[in-house]
């Protein structure tokens, strides 16, 4: 089932994939230009992080925090994934730039964004705009939704999604 944002006002809703959500399958270009499945991570959890732009200074942060982390996901059996609008190129540029060990993918039509609850109406300097909502969703081996965050800040989520995992929340 997805969920609406309890919070979000606004007419148009953003949706909000809550734990026990199917995870909404997706194929997409990575940045190696292979394509990728979230079905290709079944048997596995799955963190799926969604950022606005790479090589931006909070999205380089977060990616930077991901990549120093690498080893506690790992040790929890987490594979990271991180999708943006942008074109595969330059997600490797991104990766080649800050040494990122982990998948990235591209979605320019923003329709898996959309449907994880990762694009909609958010608020940027006051002002409702239409846009990438930071957001991370754990993904269980079952391909069912384990937590979810969302409107994450990029600087200090990384810490904060492993205290979570650390604590079975």
């Amino acid at each position: 089932m997805i969920h609406m944002a309890d919070n979000d006002t606004s007419a148009q809703q953003n949706i909000r994939l809550e734990p026990g959500d199917a995870a909404p399958d997706f194929t997409l270009t990575a940045d190696d230009g292979s394509e990728v499945s979230l079905s290709d991570y079944r048997g596995r959890r799955v963190l799926v992080y969604f950022y606005p732009r790479a090589n931006t200074p909070g999205c380089t942060t977060q990616a930077c925090d991901f990549r120093d982390e690498s080893a506690q996901f790992n040790d929890a059996g987490v594979d990271v994934v991180g999708i943006s609008p942008d074109k595969p190129e330059k997600l490797a540029k991104f990766r080649d730039d800050h040494g990122l060990d982990f998948t990235l993918l591209s979605d320019p039509s923003k329709e898996t964004l959309a449907a994880w609850g990762a694009f909609g109406e958010k608020k940027n300097y006051g002002k409702v705009v239409q846009g990438v909502i930071r957001s991370t969703v754990l993904v269980d081996a079952d391909g069912k939704v384990e937590n979810a965050w969302y409107n994450v800040r990029a600087k200090g989520h990384v810490g904060r999604v492993l205290r979570d995992l650390n604590s079975g929340d």
